[in-house]
């Protein structure tokens, strides 16, 4: 081939290479094959939680919506509101039977059938959410509540978290814990059974039932969440006293549970999805009480609410009362024992730690904020 010829050769090629390369970039861009070769399916999702608390129903939008988005539209999981399915107390039970795929819920609300419910969610004197995050996702704490749900027909992931709670809203102070004693307070989970040990007696009430009966005396105090939540809620027109903090719920983590056997039929790619997203919803629901708590808290204050601390002889009382069940059930429940014990080993590694740096800092910055510095 001649110079000249090799000229016109590399300008031909040239001007086909870049012809081939407009091309292609003029075309639209089509599905991922992955994505193109999945069913499509439409599933619904009962949750424990009416639309007004935007915070914790809004977990279940949110991964309903990631899983949207990932599977180009192809994964659809509707969302219900408590009572539009089933009550706010039966999601999980809905989703064991088949009523429905999916449910977004508290584990702890199921207690009464196995006390080891209530580690997936959180027990008095437990874990911070961050060691919740840290078992859960790096100490085998989801494969571990997973063999448990199994046998409810569920497979289970943290879908959110409230971070520490208050300890609730009371009509009188409680100074000691004989103050405890014929207190008709609503509560969930396994922090009832330990309110019952001081003579309390603990209600567990769907939060849109709380007001009604704190408004009529049914009841005589009530916790929910936090200030976002319960400001929603206007438990500080009808209750003053507002303690904390939240002993029994140090965090509080949600779930999503999905039917095992609808979720042994998706496809791995769709799996890894729902993982994902629930994931996605965990992270964005404490990052949504981290910012909004503390406005409210103000506003609460401003509205009449008095802060209140418990006192350390009425955590003492609590905190042996909550060791003393935890032996219990230990000694009666070898699945319980195994969870517990793993929560347990966590919490005291953990706690060594954050009592170092993590504390110390903190502990500094809010004595920063409390002379205005910040």
């Amino acid at each position: 081939m001649t110079r000249i010829d090799r000229r016109k050769f590399m300008t031909v090629a040239g001007a086909g290479g870049a012809a081939a390369t407009l091309t292609a970039c003029d075309q639209e861009p089509s599905a991922p094959a992955i994505v193109s070769s999945m069913p499509t399916l439409t599933w619904r999702l009962t949750s424990s939680f009416p639309k007004s608390l935007d915070t914790i129903y809004g977990s279940a939008e949110t991964f309903s919506r990631i899983v949207r988005e990932m599977t180009d539209g192809r994964f659809n999981i509707q969302v219900f509101a408590a009572g539009e399915i089933v009550g706010p107390l039966q999601a999980a039970d809905a989703v064991t039977d088949g009523t429905v795929e999916a449910a977004h819920t508290t584990s702890y609300y199921y207690w009464g059938k196995d006390p080891t419910f209530a580690l997936g969610t959180c027990v008095p004197f437990g874990l911070n959410s961050r060691m919740q995050n840290a078992w859960m996702y790096d100490g085998g704490g989801i494969e571990l509540m997973n063999e448990f749900y199994a046998h409810y027909n569920l497979i289970g992931f943290p879908g959110g978290n409230t971070g520490a709670q208050m300890g609730g809203w009371y009509r009188k102070e409680i100074n000691t814990p004989e103050d405890l004693r014929g207190l008709k307070i609503r509560i969930a989970g396994f922090g009832g059974a330990i309110f019952s040990r001081l003579g309390a007696v603990p209600q567990q009430i769907a939060g849109s039932d709380v007001y009604p009966a704190l408004e009529k005396g049914t009841i005589d105090a009530a916790e929910w969440v936090g200030p976002y939540d319960d400001e929603k809620l206007g438990f500080y027109r009808v209750a003053r006293y507002y303690y904390y903090p939240g002993w029994w719920e140090g965090q509080a983590m949600l779930h999503f549970f999905i039917n095992l056997e609808k979720w042994n039929s998706l496809p791995k790619a769709y799996q890894s999805i729902v993982y994902a997203a629930a994931q996605a919803a965990n992270t964005i629901t404490q990052a949504r009480y981290d910012m909004r708590n503390p406005a409210a808290l103000r506003r609460l204050v401003k509205a009449g609410a008095i802060l209140r601390p418990f006192s350390e002889t009425v955590l003492d009382a609590c905190f042996k009362a909550s060791t003393d069940a935890y032996t219990e059930l230990c000694n009666a429940n070898p699945t319980f024992k195994k969870a517990f014990d793993a929560m347990a080993a966590v919490r005291a590694e953990g706690y060594l730690w954050f009592q170092l740096a993590e504390h110390t800092s903190d502990t500094y910055m809010m004595i920063q904020q409390r002379k205005n510095a910040l």
